[in-house]
Formats: C-alpha cells, structure tokens, sequence
C-alpha cells in the first residue's frame, strides 16, 4: 500500500490480509494523495502520483504500530506537513525509534502531548542520508530508514547486528529501486540511493507466517488434530517459530514449495504432538518476535522447561507481552516465572485453564489464550475479543470451522 502511494502508476494488489491495522494505513496512503480501491477479496489497486502531499486530515493509524512507523519513514521524504495518531493502544507506544534517525536525516517533528509517544506533527523534505547502526535488528527501524532514504539526498545505510525481516527490501526491487545487501557476520548493512523513482506493479501478497501460527498450534497441541494451511510464506526470516516447534518435537511438514510475491511460499500441515521443552536461542528473537505469545501457548503442553530470553522487545507492542502472557498462563494454571528480557514456561501434560485472560487490547495475547483454552480442561476467556480484527478478522469463525468452539 504504502510503495504504491508513493510510486508513478499502478499498483495491483492481492491476496492482501483486510485487517485493521492494513485497512488503516490504506485509508492513509489515500489521505496522502494515493487513488485506492477495493476491487475484491483482498484485491486492491492503488494509482500513485509519485510521491505524497500534505493530507487534509489527522492520518489516524488506529492500533498498526508497523504502519504509523512506515508512514512516518514514506512522508518524512516530501515536503510536507502531516500529524500522526492513533488509538489509546498506540498512543502508549515509543515512536523515537523511528523519530529519532529520521530527525538526524533532517525530518521535524512536533510532539503534541508528551514527547515520544502520539499525536506527533512531522514536516519533511530535503533529507540527507545517514548510516545508521542499530543495537538491536527492527524491520520497523530499518524500513522506515530505508523509506526516507528513497527521497534522502546521498546513500542510506542501516547496520543491524542480526537479520531482521526483509520484506522491505524485497518490496523496494519490485517496485525498481536498487537495494545493496552486504553480509557482516550474523547481521548485514542495507544501502539504498536516494532519488530513485518508484513504479507501479503488480503484488501476489503471500500467507503471513504470524497468523498461520494460531491454527498450526492448535494443530500441534488439540488431541487427533491435523491442519494444514496454504500458501504460507517462507522466508528464512520469518521461519523461526516453525524451526523452534521442529526443535520441540512437532510433526510439522511442508509441501508444494513454490514462489509467491518474490517470497518462498508452501503448505504446511500441523499433527498433534508430544512437545519437550527447549531453549530458543536468542539470536532467533528477530526471526519470531511477534511468534512469542503462541510460542508460550504452545510450550504450556511440552514436557519440560522451555526458555525464552532475548525478547524485551516485547515489552513494547501492542502491549507488554511478557507481562501479559506471564499474567495469562498463571490465571490458567501454567508454571511461568518472568524475566526482565523473558519468560520461562514449564508444560505439563495437562493443562487446568478455566482463567480470564486480561488483553490490554492486545490481538496476539487474546488469539494465544483462546488456542491454548481450545487444549485446556476448563474454558478460557479473554476480555477484548475485538481487538482481534486488527491483524486476522474471521479468526473465530475459521477456528470454529476446524472444530474449536470459540464464542
């Protein structure tokens, strides 16, 4: 959405997730001068003018902390006035992550409440590139980074000490820009040219890792289960999740590989397992990040301690994750012991459930207490269901049509 507003011509999208979260930066890019239209299921087509301009309105992203940062990176390289916003959720969260570089490339920004967090007014245009090095790999940093750098006068590079997602850097080659790629030990440095015209193109949008999790899981941990879902993404950097279920003893395999979008794509199905306890390396956290919450459902039934470490990041998505889970797991009877930078589940064989979970608003922590709930001996119950459709509306209905009882 966001390469095709600020691209010459015509971007064909589909298979594209309808969630909140994408259904709020579409309603931006359109804000930002971008022609967009829903021409089906998941089919879109967005008509760019070859950069944004000023919006008449507040760009209100909702709850995408992906998309607010994203956009913040795109507008940063016009000259241009735009306020950010979102909802309480978003609100909470840090932006200075991304702020912070794109003010050092020569964006400005107006916090209009408390410094750091949203509302926050940007004026962009004539940037000049940097060399950013990160301390911890975020795709959010990165791309956004990158974005700016698109309309940044010299060359951008970001550094990052491990691997994280590069959907963006695949997305900027669709779309015609040069993206250079230089290995540095478990990490890379990303360079990319300012003034390099955007085009139009058409985009096969392929199964996002992050919600085929929820119905694999219930898969590995619901006696008799078999699910398989289609067309899911496979890139190496997305994978880590399925490598750590792999590490934990679960029947999980992949057939039909092929290509989707310029990613690596295939069908994987999920049969109920006799998980173990593992330690996921922490270098994985970048890989997985999002993965966590489920990862922590599903590590409720393995036998033995599973260790994650690594991951404070999580500590500042939608919500407090660590916390939350750590929260959740207790009130369904799970043995879990919190640490600053992570959390350490002990499973059991069986699992009491029975709690009420509470979310904070939270898609990921709902969606991992309901597929654990779906294995438990008692019912389990999260406060803000609704929450869900920010990144995968018909979630119940689809688990209900699988067998779960979900309502």
């Amino acid at each position: 959405m966001i390469l095709g507003g600020m691209a010459s011509g015509v971007t064909e999208v589909e298979g594209l997730l309808e969630g909140d979260d994408v259904l709020a930066t579409a309603r931006a890019v359109e804000a930002f001068g971008a022609k967009v239209q829903r021409t089906g299921d998941g089919k879109w087509r967005i008509e760019g003018a070859g950069g944004f301009r000023t919006p008449l309105t507040v760009i209100d992203c909702g709850n995408a902390g992906t998309g607010v940062r994203l956009l913040m990176g795109a507008a940063a390289g016009f000259p241009l006035t735009a306020t950010f916003d979102g909802d309480a959720s978003l609100r909470k969260r840090p932006m200075k992550r991304v702020t912070g570089p794109l003010a050092d490339m020569g964006a400005r920004f107006d916090w209009q409440a408390a410094e750091d967090r949203l509302p926050v007014a940007l004026t962009g245009g004539t940037l000049t590139a940097i060399d950013y090095v990160q301390t911890v790999a975020s795709a959010q940093v990165k791309s956004a980074i990158l974005l700016a750098g698109l309309n940044a006068q010299g060359v951008t590079s970001v550094t990052e000490p491990e691997k994280s997602r590069d959907h963006t850097e695949r997305m900027l080659r669709a779309f015609g820009a040069e993206v250079g790629v230089e290995e540095m030990g478990e990490g890379w440095t990303v360079t990319l040219k300012g003034g390099q015209p955007l085009t139009g193109t058409f985009v096969a949008v392929p199964g996002d890792p992050s919600s085929a999790a929820f119905p694999l899981a219930a898969g590995l941990i619901v006696p008799g289960s078999v699910v398989t879902v289609e067309g899911v993404m496979l890139n190496p950097l997305r994978t880590g999740l399925f490598d750590t279920w792999l590490e934990m003893g679960a029947d999980l395999t992949i057939s039909n590989r092929r290509q989707a979008g310029g990613e690596d794509v295939g069908d994987i199905t999920a049969r109920h397992s006799a998980l173990k306890g593992v330690v996921v390396p922490e270098a994985r956290a970048a890989s997985m990040i999002d993965e966590y919450p489920i990862l922590a459902a599903t590590a409720a039934f393995a036998d033995g301690v599973t260790v994650m470490r690594g991951v404070g990041e999580m500590r500042v998505k939608e919500s407090d994750r660590i916390s939350l889970m750590v929260e959740g797991l207790r009130a369904c009877g799970v043995q879990v012991e919190e640490e600053p930078e992570g959390f350490i589940v002990t499973g059991a064989a069986t699992v009491t459930g029975g709690g009420t979970v509470h979310t904070a608003h939270d898609h990921r922590i709902a969606m991992s207490h309901l597929v654990l709930g779906l294995a438990a001996d008692q019912p389990v119950s999260v406060d803000e269901p609704g929450m869900i459709a920010t990144s995968f509306p018909g979630f119940v209905e689809m688990m209900n049509g699988l067998g779960g009882r979900i309502a």
